[in-house]
């Protein structure tokens, strides 16, 4: 199995990274010479899309300009190891009621027409089929249930825009209320106690 982790959080002792790896770890026991790459997006960010990279995702690769070529260079890398993969584990913390600028910068670099989906008469078609996708989710309240579930838009963005390419399979493991008293003690071991493959 070739497992890809991507990783959104920049504090190295985040919840959702500790959340990932014991995914991982669950997965590779499960699963004895698995592959693991890492995808580290906070450590080593993606460009926020501007206008060259729009023109070279429009641009046939044989009229790409030297400029278009180059920024291009990212999403075609991403893609890559989003092809190769045959489980995906993507750390999401919840900032601000929704995911980190850096994941998104990530989605925005994969989610490209006619390699990744593709439009047909009944709508939009993804074209990443076949692999298992967990979400590791971070939050420091309570967002799967209760008053504040209505805003929670890291799940549901997720699993909209993986599912818009072929990434339909998804599984969503959250620690949550790891800053709320009485329950942050407990958060983490809790969320890894419901790892289930």
């Amino acid at each position: 199995m070739n497992i890809l982790h991507v990783i959104s959080s920049p504090r190295s002792e985040s919840y959702s990274i500790r959340l990932g790896n014991g995914i991982i770890e669950k997965l590779q026991m499960a699963n004895p010479g698995s592959t693991v790459q890492v995808r580290n997006v906070a450590i080593h960010p993606f460009p926020h899309l501007e206008e060259v990279h729009i023109q070279s995702f429009h641009t046939s690769p044989e009229s790409r300009t030297p400029k278009q070529r180059m920024a291009v260079q990212h999403s075609d890398m991403v893609i890559r190891e989003l092809q190769a993969a045959d489980t995906i584990v993507i750390g999401a913390p919840l900032y601000n009621f929704g995911i980190p600028s850096t994941l998104k910068a990530w989605i925005d670099h994969v989610v490209r027409a006619r390699v990744t989906f593709r439009y047909t008469a009944s709508g939009m078609e993804g074209l990443l089929t076949g692999k298992k996708v967990y979400l590791a989710v971070s939050s420091g309240g309570i967002y799967s249930e209760g008053p504040w579930a209505d805003k929670d838009f890291v799940v549901p963005y997720l699993k909209a825009v993986l599912a818009g390419i072929g990434l339909t399979n998804v599984t969503v493991l959250r620690v949550e209320g790891t800053s709320m008293p009485g329950v942050q003690d407990q958060a983490l071991s809790k969320a890894l106690s419901c790892i289930s493959l």
